[in-house]
């Protein structure tokens, strides 16, 4: 099943097995994703650019890891690729594409 994305069958297969670190486009083909939620991260940015504004010098305002993560499931996927996702990870998840 080639797509809009990938242009070939196994080069889509290859992709629908993987594992992201963040949402993307075409999701819907991938297995699972996890990694930082994009929109917390962009406001937190905002509050540092708010520190800065406010007269904090750049280096003095601290550097900070990411703190909320996002896990999204693709059952789709999984049966298609003949996977079976354990149930104690659904509920977990931020995310479940059915």
């Amino acid at each position: 099943m080639a797509t809009e994305y990938y242009d070939d069958e196994r080069e889509a297969r290859a992709y629908r097995a993987g594992i992201n670190h963040e949402q993307i486009p075409g999701l819907e083909l991938g297995l699972m994703s996890y990694g930082p939620n994009f929109e917390d991260l962009w406001r937190r940015t905002g509050d540092f650019v708010d520190k800065i504004l406010r007269g904090a010098k750049p280096g003095d305002v601290p550097v900070e890891q990411p703190t909320k993560f996002d896990l999204i499931v693709n059952l789709t996927t999984a049966k298609a690729l003949g996977l079976n996702i354990p149930e104690g990870l659904l509920p977990r998840a931020d995310e479940v594409i059915e």
